[in-house]
C-alpha cells in the first residue's frame, strides 16, 4: 500500500519561521500601542483640554481693545471752558505677533521717539498680548509711525486732559494721571463723573497680520463723562492769583492764598494758591504745592477772629460800641493765681478807647477785657455757630474742621488768648464763611464749589442751591459790625485796604506763628472783608505766610493786595457797574448777565437757569445782542431778548481768522475766541490791551494767541 511522505523542514528554517513571526507580532503590538497613544492624545485635545486650547488659539487671531471714554469738561460759572480735552495718539502692541518683526519696530519708534531701541525690546519681550509703546503723543509727531506698516502694532486715539489757563486755579481743578484717572482736586473728587465708561471693540487678525473688528464680537461703545460747572468766577480768579503773586514777590513771603465768596449764597468766587501748579505739568510739581491750603491748612487767626469776640458782645448787650475801655497804654498784665501773671500788649499804646475804636485799632487789651464780660460758655457757643472748629463742608477733598477746645480744657488764660485770635485753629474758607455772615446780615451760609453737572448734552442732572446753615447774630448786631468794619478800613489798621469807588468792609490780622513754640520773626498777616459794605457782592480773605522785614502785619502787607483785588474787580466786573434802574414794587429784581458773543445754546441754558424766559431771534451760533442789556434788574416775568448771527469769522476747513478782541473784558475776549476756536493765554487782568495774532490773520484751528490784560480805570462816581 502506498503511504503519504511528510515533507521534511529543516530546523534552520523553522527558527526563522518563528523569529518573523516574533517580530510581526512585536510591530503589531506597537502599531495597537501607537494607536492607544494617539487615542489619548486626541481624547486629552478634543475633550478635555479643549476650552483651554480653543482660548488660545482665540488669543492667536482675537485681540481686545479699549475704546476710552471722553472726560467731561470743567467750566467756571459763566460757561468757560476751564479744562476740555485734545485727541492725542497712543501706540500699542501685541508682543505674540510683532515676534520677528521686533528689531524692525524697536528701530523705527527709537528713530522718531529719540529713545532706546532696547527700550522698546524690552516691551516687545513681555510674555502678555497688549503692552503700551507710547501714549500721550502729538498727532503731528503720530503721523511718522505708520502702524499699518508695522505688523503687530495699533495706533489709538486717546483723549488728553487740556488746561486752558496753566497755573490759574491748579491746586483747585486739580489733574489727572496718565490713565486719565483724577489725582487731586475737582479731578479727583469727581473722578467717578468726569470720567465716564469705557467701551471696548474685539479686533481680529487676518493670514496678513491686519486687524479689523470682529464681526462675531459686540462692540461696546464708551459712554463719555459728565462735564462740572464750578462756582468761580474766571476773572475774579486770574486777578487773585496775579495780585497775590505780586503782594509775595512784594513782601518776600514765603506764599499766600487768596478766598472769595458770594455772602448771600456761599458760592466760592475764587480760590488761589501761590506758588501754583500747572496740571498739565503735574509730575513735575513740588507735591507739597499739590494741596489746596485754603481747606487742608490750619492757622491762628490772630485779629481777624476778634468778629467774634464783638459778635458776642454786641448779640448778648455785654458792652455797647460807645462803652469805654482802658487800654493800658498797650501793656495789660493780668493775674492768673496762683503767683502766676501774663502780659498782653497792643502793637500800638492806647489810653481810653470805645469798643467801636478798639475794634478799628485792633486793640488786644480792650477785646481781652470785653472777653471777660462775655464768659467762656457764651464765647465758645458763639465761635462754634460761626462755624469754627467744623468742616464747612464745601465739597473739596482733604477739607479739616480745625480746632476749638472746649471750655472744659481751657486754661486761665485760654478766654482772654481767643478774644483776639490765639489758641483756637481755623481754616481760610471758615474764616471767608464767618466775614460771609457780617456781610449776609447774621446768616451763616455753606460755601460750595460746583453749581452744576451737566450731561453729555450739558444737560443739568445735579444742581446744587445755596444753604443756610443757621442765624448767629441778628441783623442789628451785623449792621453794627459792618459799621466797625468800615471804620478799621477808614481810620483804623486796614487804611491800606482802603478802595477808591467803593466802601469797603474789614479787619487785620497779624498772628506769631507756632511750631512747638512761638518762632520770633515769625508771623501769619491776614486781612479779611466785604465790598461794597452797604450791599455786598463779595467777601475776600488775603493770608500772607512769613512776609519779610517790617511790613510784616496785616494791615501793611496783605491790605494792599485786598485793595489791588478789589479795584480790579469793581473796574472789570459788571456786575459792580452802578446804572439808573427802573423801580418795580413788589416784585424780586434779577440783574441780568451779559451772554453776547456766547454760544446760543450756552446763553440760552444760563439765562433759564437764573429763571428767565428767553425770546430768540436769529438763527445764527452766537449771540451779537441782548435786551435788556447785562446788568439791568429786571423781574421774573419779562422776557430777555436774544438776537443771533452766524459766525463770519470762519476760515478755509481747519483754519480760523483771528478776530479783534482788543477793547473788549476779559470775560467777553474768551467768549469770542472761543467761538473762533482759538487756544489763548492771558497775561494780566482787565481789558484786553493787546493780541499777539493780527486781526484777520487765516491760522489753524486751536492755535494759541496772548492776550495782554490791564485794569479798566475806576470810573465810579459814588461808593456802592
Amino acid at each position: 500500500m502506498f503511504g503519504r511522505k511528510e515533507k521534511h523542514v529543516p530546523d534552520n528554517q523553522k527558527s526563522a519561521l518563528r523569529e518573523s513571526l516574533g517580530r510581526i507580532l512585536i510591530v503589531k503590538i506597537l502599531m495597537v500601542l501607537l494607536f492607544l497613544l494617539i487615542a489619548v492624545r486626541l481624547l486629552q485635545v478634543q475633550v478635555i483640554e479643549a476650552p483651554k486650547l480653543k482660548e488660545l488659539a482665540k488669543r492667536q487671531y482675537l485681540a481686545p481693545m479699549i475704546l476710552p471714554a471722553t472726560r467731561g469738561n470743567i467750566y467756571d460759572r459763566n460757561g468757560k471752558p476751564l479744562v476740555s480735552n485734545t485727541m492725542y495718539i497712543s501706540f500699542a502692541a501685541d508682543p505674540t505677533v510683532v515676534k520677528g518683526s521686533t528689531s524692525g519696530v524697536a528701530r523705527r519708534f527709537a528713530k522718531v521717539f529719540g529713545r532706546s531701541e532696547e527700550f522698546y525690546f524690552s516691551k516687545l519681550k513681555k510674555g502678555s498680548s497688549f503692552v503700551w509703546l507710547e501714549r500721550g503723543v502729538k498727532p503731528e509727531v503720530a503721523a511718522r509711525i505708520k502702524a499699518e506698516e508695522l505688523v503687530g502694532v495699533i495706533r489709538l486715539n486717546e483723549p488728553k486732559r487740556l488746561y486752558h489757563y496753566g497755573r490759574i486755579g491748579g491746586q483747585l481743578i486739580g489733574f489727572t494721571g496718565m490713565d486719565y484717572v483724577g489725582l487731586s482736586g475737582i479731578e479727583f473728587l469727581y473722578d467717578k463723573q468726569l470720567r465716564g465708561r469705557a467701551g471696548h471693540v474685539v479686533m481680529q487678525r487676518d493670514g496678513f497680520g491686519r486687524t479689523r473688528p470682529s464681526v462675531d464680537h459686540p462692540r461696546m461703545e464708551p459712554v463719555n463723562g459728565q462735564s462740572i460747572v464750578l462756582t468761580i468766577d474766571l476773572e475774579y480768579q486770574a486777578i487773585a492769583e496775579e495780585e497775590l503773586r505780586r503782594g509775595i514777590e512784594r513782601n518776600k513771603a514765603k506764599s499766600g492764598l487768596v478766598v472769595m465768596m458770594d455772602p448771600s449764597t456761599g458760592e466760592v468766587l475764587a480760590m488761589a494758591n501761590y506758588p501754583g501748579i500747572d496740571p498739565g505739568n503735574a509730575s513735575r510739581a513740588d507735591t507739597s504745592l499739590i494741596r489746596n491750603r485754603t481747606i487742608t491748612d490750619m492757622f491762628e487767626p490772630g485779629s481777624v477772629f476778634k468778629i467774634v469776640t464783638a459778635s458776642a458782645a454786641l448779640e448778648r448787650d455785654v458792652a455797647k460800641p460807645e462803652q469805654k475801655f482802658y487800654a493800658e497804654q498797650g501793656r495789660y498784665v493780668v493775674n492768673l493765681g496762683g503767683g502766676r501773671t501774663r502780659t498782653i500788649t497792643d502793637t500800638h499804646p492806647h489810653g481810653l478807647l470805645t469798643f467801636q475804636q478798639g475794634m478799628e485799632q485792633s486793640s488786644n487789651i480792650v477785646l481781652a477785657k470785653i472777653s471777660d464780660l462775655i464768659g467762656a460758655e457764651l464765647f465758645y457757643t458763639t465761635a462754634r455757630n460761626f462755624g469754627f472748629g467744623i468742616a464747612t463742608g464745601v465739597g473739596l477733598p482733604g477739607e479739616v474742621g480745625g480746632e476749638l477746645k472746649k471750655p472744659s480744657s481751657w486754661s486761665r488764660a485760654t478766654l482772654n488768648s481767643m478774644a483776639y485770635g490765639y489758641e483756637v485753629h481755623v481754616t481760610p474758607i471758615q474764616l471767608a464763611a464767618s466775614y460771609g455772615v457780617v456781610a449776609n446780615n447774621g446768616t451763616l451760609m455753606k460755601p460750595y464749589i460746583v453749581r452744576q453737572i451737566l450731561n453729555k448734552n450739558n444737560e443739568v442732572v445735579v444742581e446744587t442751591h445755596p444753604q443756610a446753615i443757621r442765624r448767629v447774630i441778628s441783623n442789628s448786631t451785623a449792621e453794627i459790625l459792618k459799621s466797625f468794619l468800615v471804620g478799621a478800613v477808614e481810620r483804623g489798621t486796614g487804611i491800606q485796604a482802603k478802595t477808591k469807588g467803593v466802601t469797603v468792609a474789614g479787619k487785620t490780622g497779624t498772628s506769631r506763628k507756632y511750631l512747638k513754640k512761638y518762632i520770633p520773626g515769625s508771623y501769619t498777616a491776614s486781612f479779611a472783608g466785604f465790598f461794597p459794605a452797604d450791599d455786598p457782592q463779595a467777601v475776600c480773605l488775603v493770608m500772607l505766610d512769613n512776609p519779610a522785614g517790617e511790613v510784616y502785619t496785616g494791615g501793611l502787607s496783605a491790605a494792599p493786595i485786598f485793595r489791588a483785588i478789589a479795584e480790579k474787580v469793581v473796574a472789570t466786573s459788571e456786575r459792580f457797574t452802578r446804572k439808573p434802574q427802573m423801580q418795580f414794587v413788589g416784585k424780586e429784581l434779577l440783574s441780568v448777565p451779559d451772554v453776547t458773543l456766547l454760544e446760543t445754546n450756552v446763553a440760552h441754558s444760563l439765562l433759564t437757569s437764573l429763571g428767565f424766559e428767553v425770546e430768540m431771534k436769529g438763527a445764527g451760533t452766537a449771540v451779537v445782542k441782548q435786551s435788556p442789556g447785562a446788568g439791568t434788574k429786571i423781574s421774573r416775568d419779562e422776557v430777555v431778548k436774544l438776537s443771533s448771527a452766524v459766525d463770519r469769522m470762519a476760515g478755509p476747513r481747519g483754519f480760523t481768522v483771528v478776530p479783534d478782541v482788543r477793547g473788549l473784558t476779559l470775560r467777553r475776549a474768551i467768549n469770542r475766541l472761543t467761538l473762533a476756536q482759538l487756544d489763548f493765554r492771558i497775561d494780566g487782568s482787565g481789558i484786553v490791551s493787546s493780541q499777539s495774532l493780527p486781526v484777520g490773520e487765516q491760522v489753524r484751528i486751536g492755535t494759541r494767541l496772548t492776550l495782554r490784560c490791564e485794569p479798566k480805570r475806576l470810573t465810579i462816581a459814588s461808593a456802592y
